[in-house]
């Protein structure tokens, strides 16, 4: 989901509810403590330098158990994170406290905000010998194949 989905989404909503990829509800006294812009500037195993950005909001769940977030103040807190980050129109992924911070992507479905799992992935598959859905896995990386 982008910044512009959300934005949009926002305009339908009386209320705000994100669900975990567990389908559990984040706590309905949750708060939006960070909008921010995530830059990364990385090379990848096969030696490619490559650039990505997102949109990260961070959910928190305190104590306070009378807190709503309301939608007016979520779309102000975009707003301001808006002009005063400049933000793209970029992807977001959302950070919430599990075990550990846990990001997630961000999906928009039924009227709710839901968490959605985010994986790994090699980006040059090509040079490290793993196999595309369409080649055979057998002897995919074999020694002294080049393989990571």
């Amino acid at each position: 989901m982008r910044l512009s989905e959300i934005k949009t989404a926002l305009n339908y909503l009386k209320t705000i509810e994100f669900i975990l990829p567990n389908g559990d509800a984040v706590p309905a006294h949750f708060h939006v403590t960070e909008v921010g812009l995530v830059k990364k500037h990385f090379i990848d195993c096969g030696g490619t330098v490559r650039k990505e950005e997102v949109i990260n909001f961070q959910l928190f769940t305190a104590t306070d158990y009378d807190h709503r977030l309301s939608t007016e103040k979520l779309q102000s807190i975009i707003n301001d994170a808006e002009k005063s980050l400049q933000l793209p129109d970029a992807e977001i992924e959302v950070e919430h406290q599990g075990r550990t911070i846990e990001t997630y992507g961000l999906a928009f479905v039924n009227g709710q905000f839901r968490l959605t799992a985010k994986q790994t992935d090699c980006l040059a598959k090509d040079k490290c010998g793993i196999p595309t859905s369409n080649q055979a896995t057998s002897n995919a990386c074999t020694p002294g194949s080049g393989c990571c």
